[in-house]
């Protein structure tokens, strides 16, 4: 009886390992009326299939006046791609359309809205140096953060 306890044991720790790895494949933000992302940095593993990126506003003001989003970039490219993200306007969730700089981007929500967008693991290399931020006009400068890559 000793040994199933044992062995119900192990495979409970490896089915937690496995679960815990597997949330290495989502980031999970939130951002608020005040221009800040709950977070400062995040780890996801670049061998994931798919990468999940949920955002939650948390404010309460509307997506015309402290809209949120999230783009993931190499670090180099974060504040070109902020400032030509204001000349594709609210329409285009403040992006260019099809630049190769913007690894993934969710939509701009408002107030209590939710957000998430997929993207490949392979986008990512392990050990890159990316950020996220929002590309909303205005808020790349405290609204941003470290994306670490890992194998």
């Amino acid at each position: 009886m000793n040994a199933t306890r044992t062995l119900l044991a192990l495979a409970l720790l490896g089915a937690a390992g496995m679960a815990h790895a597997a949330g290495n494949c989502t980031i999970a933000l939130k951002g608020d009326d005040a221009m800040k992302f709950d977070l400062k940095e995040a780890t996801v593993s670049a061998g994931c299939a798919t990468i999940t990126i949920e955002l939650t506003h948390t404010g309460k003001l509307p997506a015309t006046a402290m809209g949120h989003n999230v783009v993931i970039s190499k670090t180099a490219d974060l504040a070109g791609l902020a400032r030509d993200g204001i000349k594709a306007g609210a329409a285009k969730d403040y992006v260019p359309a099809g630049d190769a700089r913007a690894i993934a981007h969710t939509k701009i929500i408002g107030g209590g809205e939710k957000t998430k967008v997929t993207f490949p693991g392979k986008a990512l290399t392990a050990g890159g140096d990316y950020s996220f931020f929002c590309s909303f006009p205005g808020h790349s400068t405290l609204m941003k953060g470290k994306l670490v890559a890992t194998k």
